[in-house]
């Protein structure tokens, strides 16, 4: 006897795209969103050059009224200043071919290939910024290794390396700890208990941070802070820091570019985003991030 099976009708039966894509699993990319961006949208084309500059302060004079009160001593105007060259571009492109499921997608104003090619982009600007990091190693040395445990008694040891540097308080201080760091704290019954004034209030790119401290804490889990383990261990590292340590320049808004490939007799399309960026250490950016790691 003859039995039609699934087999028998594989051919005839449809196959459809989900109505829905999926999510997929992304790193959390901080860094970008807290160093100094003042000079954001400056940038018209690669190659561009911002300045940052700082007035140094004079020396002053103490004079004693009826001994030598009656005259002052003026001094030249001393100035420091850095460069940020737009010299990187950040580029992700997909090449897609005539399918109308996935041309739908192109248009669409939350488009999940757009936001893909996004992530693309912000990835490798957090990478490059991460790059960049360089505390400094001279007494009192900004690079802090054999950290196994970062507790509450080394997040305070943090806060006291940063006032003896002097950070400015006005902005704000950050620290950016990976999993494994960041389970460290929350194991921590000072930082994480409301019995001892804990209270979850910063909020950066959809993450909750702690304030602690003097710092805003937050977990980072990207590739790029575990960078900085000069082991390159994978797990144990922080990054504390000011953000003037650091300055980033970009253009506006990065640029989406759609084509079609007719002109090279094929069907299709390429999608593409790319951005125009710099970045450097701010002025006397050495001294206003803290390093911690294990070794």
């Amino acid at each position: 006897m003859a039995v039609t099976d699934l087999a028998s009708v594989t051919n005839q039966i449809q196959k459809f795209w989900a109505p829905i894509f999926m999510k997929e699993l992304r790193e959390s990319l901080l860094l970008g969103a807290l160093v100094n961006k003042e000079y954001e949208g400056e940038i018209k084309a690669q190659g561009d050059t911002v300045y940052v500059s700082q007035i140094n302060a004079p020396t002053g004079q103490l004079l004693t009224v009826g001994t030598d009160a009656d005259s002052f001593d003026t001094q030249e105007v001393s100035m420091t200043r850095i460069s940020v060259q737009a010299n990187k571009r950040a580029v992700a492109a997909f090449e897609i071919q005539d399918l109308a499921q996935l041309q739908s997608q192109l248009d669409t104003q939350d488009s999940e290939l757009k936001t893909s090619l996004m992530f693309a982009i912000n990835k490798q600007v957090n990478n490059y910024l991460y790059s960049l990091v360089a505390p400094s190693t001279s007494a009192p040395d900004h690079s802090i290794a054999s950290v196994t445990d970062f507790n509450a008694a080394q997040v305070a040891a943090t806060r006291k390396l940063a006032a003896t540097a002097k950070w400015g308080k006005e902005k704000g201080w950050y620290l950016l700890a990976d999993p494994s760091y960041y389970s460290d704290l929350l194991n921590a019954t000072t930082l994480t208990s409301s019995d001892y004034g804990a209270t979850d209030a910063p909020l950066i790119g959809g993450e909750i941070g702690m304030k602690r401290f003097g710092f805003n804490i937050f977990e980072d889990n990207s590739a790029g802070i575990l960078t900085l383990s000069p082991a390159l261990a994978g797990a144990d590292v922080a990054l504390a820091f000011h953000p003037d340590f650091m300055h980033l320049c970009m253009q506006q808004a990065p640029s989406f570019k759609l084509s079609d490939q007719h002109s090279n007799k094929k069907f299709g399309y390429i999608l593409s985003v790319d951005m125009i960026f710099g970045a450097a250490l701010g002025i006397n950016g050495n001294v206003k991030h803290i390093l911690t790691y294990a070794t």
